[in-house]
């Protein structure tokens, strides 16, 4: 290993926190010092256009784990979330941080921020109204959040936080959905207006999650990463991740997932959603079992949700999809 590690990352203000975040990590464990490597993905250069119309969120990331795979980077730091639920041969998860606050959050104008005191879905719904224009162009939060709003608009709103906030402020939008994690990352906790509950809107599989990836025959990187480690979010991305696997391993589709860690450190529990585009139908899943069996859980979870008729829902989200790209089913 050389004397020190290139760390590949996207340039956004959150790509370049996690990837600091990560090297500090690292020196703090006696790690060797990064050096940042920029990445310009497809996803940043497509600023414009909807993640559902141009092919979901592995747009961050594939440029990412190409360069990895060539050898010009030794690790890759990413938003789980943004992972394909199996990755590219050659490559592994070897480590995550510690996870944030994983679940999506209600951001209001600064105005209506400040007079508003929501604690509850019903505070919510009554502030904004029965069709409320909501900046977000996630499948997932707009298949659950029609089912609290069955008249809002959706309204797809991208670019870095200030960018997304600055239009907000302005008047583009009466609220915005971003994950909460994002949003206290990066200083802008005060803007929460509401933390939408778990039972709500559950978050998208690995929500709050930094991953660490590397090549997996690259030993000695791995170990390096192995030391900043968090163990309970690597079994909670773990069960998430299966799940979505079993699912048939879609970024851009209507499911969600959150794993917990109860308070005895072992028992892990996981709850997911896959949600009709309209919110018209929707199928739940859970179970719990012991940490060490994260993965058996998240597939657990996933043949329940298919047995339920999840595919039948997911299978109907691609054809849409398809449509709105172009693309034959």
């Amino acid at each position: 290993m050389s004397q020190h590690l290139r760390l590949g990352t996207r340039g956004s203000q959150l790509a370049l926190w996690q990837a600091n975040t990560v090297a500090s990590y690292l020196a703090a464990s006696g790690g060797p010092p990064c050096e940042i490597v920029v990445i310009r993905t497809s996803g940043d250069q497509l600023q414009n256009a909807p993640l559902s119309e141009i092919g979901g969120k592995r747009l961050f990331v594939k440029e990412i784990e190409d360069a990895l795979l060539r050898g010009e980077i030794d690790l890759a730091v990413h938003s789980s979330k943004d992972m394909p639920a199996v990755l590219p041969e050659g490559l592994t998860i070897a480590g995550v941080l510690p996870r944030e606050d994983p679940l999506d959050a209600i951001v209001l104008p600064a105005v209506s921020h400040q007079s508003s005191a929501m604690t509850s879905i019903d505070d919510l719904i009554k502030h904004l109204g029965q069709s409320p224009s909501i900046g977000t162009g996630s499948v997932r939060r707009i298949a659950q959040l029609t089912r609290l709003f069955p008249g809002a608009r959706f309204t797809p709103i991208r670019g870095n936080l200030d960018t997304r906030l600055r239009k907000l402020d302005e008047g583009e939008h009466d609220a915005l959905v971003l994950a909460a994690a994002g949003l206290r990352r990066l200083g802008f906790a005060s803007r929460i207006s509401f933390a939408l509950p778990a039972d709500a809107c559950v978050p998208a599989p690995g929500q709050g999650i930094v991953a660490v990836e590397t090549r997996e025959d690259d030993g000695p990187v791995r170990a390096v990463i192995g030391r900043i480690n968090n163990a309970a979010a690597e079994a909670a991305l773990t069960a998430e991740r299966a799940l979505v696997e079993a699912l048939g391993g879609g970024c851009q589709t209507p499911v969600g997932a959150l794993a917990t860690i109860a308070d005895d450190g072992d028992t892990l529990e996981l709850a997911a959603i896959v949600v009709a585009l309209d919110g018209s139908r929707a199928v739940r899943g859970h179970a719990h079992g012991s940490r060490s069996e994260a993965a058996a859980i998240g597939k657990g979870v996933g043949a329940q949700l298919i047995a339920n008729g999840a595919d039948e829902i997911l299978a109907e989200a691609a054809r849409v999809q398809g449509a709105v790209e172009g693309i034959q089913p």
